[in-house]
C-alpha cells in the first residue's frame, strides 16, 4: 500500500507543509492550530477540486429518482429472467446518459485522499518521518494538541502511548467521543435534509427507503469506524461532512428537484419576489378552481313536509305544486290526528267503563253479606 500510494503521501505532506508554513505566520508553529487548520484547508483544498464531480453526482441523483418508476417496471415485469432485467437495466441507462456510480465519485475521488492522511499520521504517531515532512516537522506535529489530545493519537490507544505523545488519557478520549459524535450527527442531518427537502414524494420507489436506511447506517458506521481514526483524521472527516452538508444546503435551496418541498418553497419566493413566469393555462385553472370553491353554497336546511315530498322544484309551477301539496299533505296529517284523538277517547271511555264495572261488581261483592250457617244461629 505504502509503494502504490507514495506519491499521494508526498502530494498530501507538501500540502499540509505549505498551510502549516502559511497558519505559522499567525499561530505558534508547534501549536495545534496551525496543524489543526492545516488540515481543515487540504479538506476544503480537495473539495473545491471536487466541485464537478459533487455537480455530477447531484444530477446523476436526480436522474436516478426519475427514472425508479420505469425502474420498477422492468423488474416487475422480468420477475424471473435476471439476466433479461439486468440488460433492460443497462438500456434504460444507456438511453437516459445516467451513471448509477456518478452518485459514488466525490467519495470514491476522496478516498485516496483520506487514507494518506491516515497514513501520513500513523507515521507522525510513530516518529517516523514520511514525504516532505522531516525530522523537524515530525516533532513540531507531535507537539501539537487540539484541546489537548494530540493530532496522531486514536480513542483505543494505550496509555503509555498517549503519555509518549505528552497527553492523558481522559483528554484524548472526551476530545474523541465529541468530535465521533458531531461527525455522526453532521452526517446524519444531512441525509435527513436531503430525504426531507430534496426528494419528490408523490412518487415512492425503493431509492427512497434505501436513503432513509443509508440515513441511519452511515451514522453509526462513522461512529464505529471513529474509535480508530486519529485525531487529525477526526478533524479532516468533520470537516468534510460540514462542507458537503453546507454544498448541499446551498444546492437545494437554489437548485431543489422538481416536486420536492425545497422546489415548493423556492416557487413561492419567486412567485414572491414576482420573478415566477407561470403558464397563463395554469393560472386560468387555478383561478377558475379558487372561484368554483369560493361560489360553492351549502344545501339549505328544509321542513320536515318539504323532505316529505321531495323538496322545492326549481322552477315552472312548481312552488304552486309544492305549496298545494303540503297543504294537502298539512291537511291530511290534521284529520289523521283527529282520528287519533277520538280513537284515543273512545279507548279511554270503554277503559273507563269497564273498570267501572268491574268496580261495581267488586262493590256489590263487598256490600252482599253470606247467609249465617244454621248451626250459627
Amino acid at each position: 500500500m505504502d509503494t502504490i500510494l507514495g506519491p499521494l503521501y508526498i502530494a498530501v505532506s507538501w500540502i499540509i507543509v505549505q498551510f502549516h508554513s502559511f497558519y505559522s505566520l499567525i499561530f505558534d508553529r508547534n501549536s495545534g492550530a496551525a496543524w489543526g487548520l492545516s488540515i481543515v484547508s487540504l479538506v476544503v483544498l480537495i473539495r473545491i477540486c471536487l466541485i464537478p464531480l459533487f455537480v455530477k453526482q447531484i444530477k446523476s441523483t436526480r436522474n436516478m429518482q426519475a427514472l425508479q418508476p420505469k425502474m420498477k417496471a422492468i423488474q416487475e415485469r422480468y420477475k424471473s429472467d435476471k439476466q433479461r432485467q439486468s440488460e433492460e437495466m443497462m438500456k434504460l441507462y444507456k438511453e437516459t446518459g445516467t451513471n448509477p456510480l456518478s452518485s459514488c465519485l466525490p467519495i470514491l475521488a476522496q478516498s485516496p485522499f483520506f487514507i494518506s492522511l491516515y497514513q501520513v499520521l500513523s507515521h507522525i504517531a510513530q516518529n517516523k518521518t514520511v514525504g516532505v515532512i522531516d525530522q523537524p516537522l515530525l516533532e513540531s506535529a507531535q507537539k501539537a494538541h487540539i484541546f489537548g489530545a494530540p493530532l496522531a493519537a486514536k480513542f483505543m490507544d494505550s496509555a503509555e502511548k498517549i503519555q509518549s505523545l505528552g497527553a492523558s488519557v481522559v483528554d484524548v478520549r472526551v476530545v474523541t467521543i465529541i468530535m465521533i459524535v458531531l461527525m455522526s450527527a453532521s452526517q446524519f442531518y444531512t441525509q435527513r435534509q436531503l430525504m426531507t427537502k430534496n426528494v419528490d414524494l408523490t412518487v415512492k420507489t425503493p431509492f427512497m427507503q434505501q436513503q432513509k436506511m443509508l440515513m441511519y447506517v452511515f451514522p453509526i458506521m462513522f461512529a464505529v469506524f471513529g474509535i480508530n481514526f486519529p485525531v487529525g483524521v477526526l478533524v479532516y472527516w468533520l470537516t468534510t461532512n460540514v462542507w458537503t452538508m453546507g454544498q448541499q444546503m446551498f444546492v437545494i435551496r437554489r437548485n431543489p428537484t422538481p416536486g420536492s418541498k425545497a422546489f415548493e418553497e423556492r416557487q413561492e419566493r419567486l412567485r414572491a419576489a414576482g420573478k415566477l413566469v407561470e403558464d397563463p393555462a395554469a393560472v386560468e385553472a387555478k383561478q377558475a378552481a379558487e372561484e368554483a370553491r369560493h361560489n360553492r353554497q351549502q344545501p339549505k336546511r328544509q321542513s320536515k313536509s318539504q323532505r316529505q315530498t321531495g323538496g322545492a322544484a326549481p322552477a315552472g309551477g312548481a312552488p304552486n305544486r309544492t305549496r298545494a301539496g303540503s297543504a294537502s299533505g298539512a291537511g291530511q296529517g290534521a284529520a289523521k290526528k283527529q282520528s287519533l284523538e277520538k280513537k284515543d277517547t273512545q279507548d279511554g271511555k270503554e277503559k273507563g267503563g269497564a273498570s267501572g264495572s268491574r268496580t261495581a261488581k267488586s262493590g256489590q261483592r263487598k256490600g252482599q253479606q253470606r247467609p249465617k250457617h244454621p248451626s250459627k244461629k
